[in-house]
């Protein structure tokens, strides 16, 4: 059997969190879950991800923030990030492709079952 993709979930609203880690491990995708922008990095240095799902409002560091740290790291540099978050602003939306989001999902235009599927899209 393929060894299931690892994903970094960072979300601060518990039952948001809860949600699409259980969408995501009915998957089989291993999940890791960060409350905050500090743990996050701390996570994605020690660990290898396949993906990273990363809302934006988020204590300690904001996704921004995070986003822009975890790209920076040379040796993780093709993870992809997908923001998810219930900012829907145009700047938001800039800002985060800008700093090297790939892809930019608004929660409530979204089925956790549309996640998922976007989630394996990337990872294919």
């Amino acid at each position: 059997m393929a060894k299931s993709k690892k994903i970094l979930l960072v979300e601060d609203d518990e039952f948001i969190l809860n949600m699409y880690r259980l969408k995501l491990e009915m998957e089989n995708f291993e999940v890791l879950v960060a409350e905050n922008g500090e743990k996050a990095i701390n996570f994605f240095k020690e660990k290898d991800f396949d993906l990273v799902l990363l809302d934006i409002i988020l204590p300690k560091k904001n996704g921004f923030e995070v986003l822009k740290e975890i790209k920076e790291l040379k040796e993780k540099k093709g993870t992809p990030v997908i923001l998810l978050t219930n900012l829907s602003q145009k700047e938001d939306v800039k800002k985060g492709i800008k700093l090297g989001a790939d892809d930019y999902l608004i929660k409530s235009h979204f089925l956790p079952s549309e996640i998922v599927a976007k989630v394996k899209k990337y990872l294919k």
